[in-house]
């Protein structure tokens, strides 16, 4: 059984009703009157009810058409104030611009977000903090943050910063007790602050590179988070060794609170990206906020904040 829409035949006796006549609403329309007056016969047909009284010389509504009209007036009002405002996102970015960003992200994203929200006054900017790996589509996110190694396929995406640099980190008192590992095999030796992905919930495996040999370390620890924040924050308590990379804990390590050690032998990860569907770019909102990000990404001062934890290597 064909399924038949409510609306269907609205516009045209809405428009017979403000014109009172069926010649008129054609013309306002650019249909036939024919067309016309058989749209609204099958509404008439549909509902049981007289919509117009007919005459050779004019058209009126019956009891039941006024009050049909009266309703359905300020209704169709809305609808065309809705779908006029539409233009608005088609003119200037507007709207609500959704992100998802990782917690080791927010030093390079919050310049960027500064900016356009100055920028772009009619934009709202939400963003949702969060080491998992969102989908963007099923969340309702316009765009996300990565790391290069963790973009589907599917997704364009635009870099934000160089490789990734990672350290171990611990505190002097913490060494001065366990010692410092001098290869990667010593870890076995040491206990660590551990950290859990959000996603997947596997616990992370520290991974090294000697010459062209990659391999893991499993390093033991009774304590396991899902936060970045707090697995710096307790290696800073001296709880054991984390596995960070240099933008979480270049301020401490500058402040002598942590130390980091084995660098040389920690492979670096592809750098953050802002990656969106394809088809989204489209929207002005996210079209700005990615012209945006193209150009402030390449600015001495931005370049100087995605790399000034290299100097962290040095350290170990």
């Amino acid at each position: 059984m064909t399924s038949i829409d409510a609306l269907d035949g609205v516009t045209l006796f809405l428009a017979v009703a403000e014109a009172r006549s069926f010649t008129g609403a054609a013309i306002r329309l650019g249909v036939t009157p024919t067309a016309v007056s058989k749209a609204v016969r099958v509404m008439e047909a549909r509902h049981g009810v007289v919509l117009f009284q007919r005459t050779t010389r004019r058209v009126a509504l019956t009891e039941a058409g006024a009050a049909l009209w009266l309703r359905l007036r300020p209704a169709a009002a809305e609808i065309g104030d809705a779908l006029a405002a539409l233009g608005t996102y088609r003119d200037r970015p507007t709207g609500t611009l959704r992100l998802t960003v990782p917690m080791m992200a927010r030093r390079f994203i919050t310049p960027l977000i500064a900016e356009y929200a100055r920028a772009y006054p009619d934009v709202t900017v939400e963003v949702s903090l969060d080491d998992a790996i969102v989908d963007l589509v099923e969340g309702g996110f316009d765009a996300g943050v990565r790391l290069g190694e963790s973009i589907e396929k599917d997704m364009v995406a635009v870099a934000l910063t160089p490789e990734i640099q990672w350290s171990i980190v611990g505190t002097p008192a913490y060494f001065a007790q366990a010692g410092r590992p001098r290869k990667p095999e010593d870890l076995v030796a040491h206990t660590a602050v551990r950290y859990r992905f959000p996603g997947s919930g596997a616990v992370h495996r520290w991974g090294f590179r000697r010459g062209n040999r990659a391999f893991v370390v499993d390093v033991g620890g009774k304590v396991i988070v899902d936060d970045r924040q707090l697995l710096v924050d307790l290696a800073a308590q001296g709880l054991g060794l984390a596995f960070a990379s240099h933008v979480e804990v270049r301020d401490r390590v500058d402040a002598g609170v942590l130390e980091s050690v084995l660098d040389t032998f920690i492979p670096s990860d592809a750098g953050m990206y802002l990656c969106f569907p394809a088809r989204s770019q489209s929207q002005l909102k996210l079209r700005a906020f990615i012209d945006l990000a193209r150009e402030v990404t390449g600015r001495p001062d931005y370049v100087a904040l995605c790399t000034a934890g290299a100097a962290l290597a040095s350290s170990s």
